[in-house]
């Protein structure tokens, strides 16, 4: 047995005016789960505290709470000394009940469809992905574009695309998936990182069912802007000032020894956006020694398209971008835009390795530049934080480069998903709460990994925006001011 403390919010509807905090200290066994706790607490201090619970195995979905900001099954989670428990970010019927009914109630249901034949066997492959959800609803929780807007969440589209692929429903799931906020989603994967079965809603049904749309005549008219000048430039930005790939040669040397060498992916807005951001990567790179190898036939990645369903020259770009780097025998591809990364790591078959720059720094390891005398706080970029696994890299580099460090909560900035083209008013909604916690941090600037993240969030906030490589670019700067004053 092992003894816990655990913060448990307690609403009593007849006799709160809201919600608050108690203390508990109860004994549970080793590995005990926070539904464990949760029954210690009933048994030995208050049997009225109110929450759900069924099968106690993971598969009813009933017993979902937040623990520590988190959405997760209380049967699930294993618990541990001072955490904190509370509702679903659903309305609160009592402590950590809440009400599920309407949601659930936009959950479509079959129609039947006159003779339909059993699926096939590729059929049931293609839901099968789909149809694991226990509507626990920790999905809906957790969605950034939900606080926002009238989106009716991930598992209602999550059910609307598993109908649309069975060939026993009639219904008109594509009008239905519309009318309940299709492109509402920023395709931030926060609900793919909270399901208890691991479903991919964005992947496996946002995008497909946006792919439908797409053949139907149904894309935002913006998103049909940014796929024309896709096919017609190779670019998903209009050229603003002269380009990335107009200033700089195909190889770029380091200032001194040859390190290392990789293939730079520039990206759209990097090209033609915000050029200089990638001009102050490139600095870095040669001040450590690493050749890169920039190939000038290169496109945009496909990610716009592929997050908005318009899929259908897609293979034509990848094509083109593998082309560009095999042929060149780069073995390593480096990326500085989280959505261009994200894209080549998983929705590409490359003969070549992809890593996100913070990776490259990381692993070779870099001059220790001198610290500005700033107080910095780092927005996670969806795509390379749930998109690549990275978290750790960008924050250890970023501590190098700055005097004090602060972290702000985790959440989509509202740019990704084609949000900010084609729902530009929840995009401005999600960027002004990406403000509100920079504000909440106290810092100097906000320091990203991602050109969509700075781009919008710089529209949100008049606190400076900044790259990483630009942060750690100006410590170079800086360092060799120092060296030359003291000489």
């Amino acid at each position: 047995m092992k003894t816990i403390t655990l913060r448990v919010s307690r609403f009593d509807p007849a006799a709160d005016a809201e919600p608050h905090f108690e203390e508990y200290i109860v004994q549970v066994n080793e590995g005990a789960r926070v539904l464990h706790a949760l029954h210690a607490v009933r048994d030995e201090h208050d049997p009225t505290l109110a929450y759900r619970y069924c099968c106690g195995s993971g598969q009813c979905g009933s017993c979902a709470v937040q623990v520590d900001g988190k959405p997760v099954l209380a049967c699930m989670e294993e618990a541990r000394d001072g955490m904190t428990v509370e509702p679903l970010a659903l309305p609160v019927l009592k402590d950590l009940m809440v009400d599920l009914e309407p949601v659930i109630a936009k959950i479509a249901r079959i129609c039947p469809a006159p003779d339909a034949a059993l699926p096939a066997r590729e059929e049931i492959e293609a839901i099968k992905p789909l149809r694991d959800c226990i509507e626990c609803l920790c999905c809906v929780s957790a969605c950034p574009a939900l606080q926002v807007t009238d989106f009716a969440g991930p598992t209602v589209l999550r059910q609307e695309m598993r109908l649309a692929l069975d060939p026993r429903d009639s219904g008109d799931r594509i009008t239905d998936a519309i009318e309940k906020g299709l492109f509402y989603c920023t395709t931030c994967k926060r609900c793919t990182e909270v399901c208890p079965k691991e479903i991919d809603v964005p992947g496996k049904a946002i995008e497909k069912l946006r792919e439908i749309a797409n053949r139907r005549g149904l894309t935002l008219p913006r998103h049909q802007e940014v796929a024309r000048l896709v096919q017609e430039t190779g670019r998903s930005v209009e050229r603003t000032q002269p380009t990335f790939l107009e200033q700089v040669p195909e190889v770029i040397e380091p200032d001194g020894p040859v390190r290392g060498e990789v293939g730079f992916f520039v990206g759209c807005m990097f090209n033609g956006r915000v050029p200089q951001t990638a001009l102050d990567a490139m600095e870095v790179m040669k001040r450590n020694g690493i050749r890169v190898i920039v190939p000038h036939d290169q496109v945009c990645c496909g990610s716009p398209l592929i997050r908005t369903g318009q899929t259908s020259f897609v293979d034509d770009l990848k094509q083109k971008n593998i082309e560009a780097f095999a042929s060149r025998g780069i073995k390593t591809v480096m990326t500085i835009c989280a959505g261009c990364g994200a894209t080549l790591k998983n929705d590409y078959e490359t003969p070549f390795e992809v890593k996100d720059v913070t990776e490259i720094l990381t692993e070779y390891g870099i001059e220790l530049p001198s610290k500005l005398d700033v107080r910095a706080t780092y927005h996670d970029p969806c795509h390379l934080l749930r998109g690549q696994g990275i978290s750790e890299q960008p924050r250890t580099l970023l501590r190098l480069g700055v005097r004090e460090f602060v972290e702000m909560p985790t959440q989509c900035c509202g740019a990704g998903g084609g949000v900010r083209s084609g729902v530009p008013e929840e995009a401005k909604a999600l960027g002004a709460k990406r403000d509100e916690c920079v504000k909440g941090t106290g810092a100097d600037v906000v320091v990203t990994v991602c050109p969509f993240c700075e781009f919008h969030i710089a529209d949100c906030t008049d606190v400076p925006v900044k790259n990483l490589t630009t942060i750690l670019l100006e410590g170079y700067r800086k360092k060799d001011a120092e060296r030359k004053g003291s000489s």
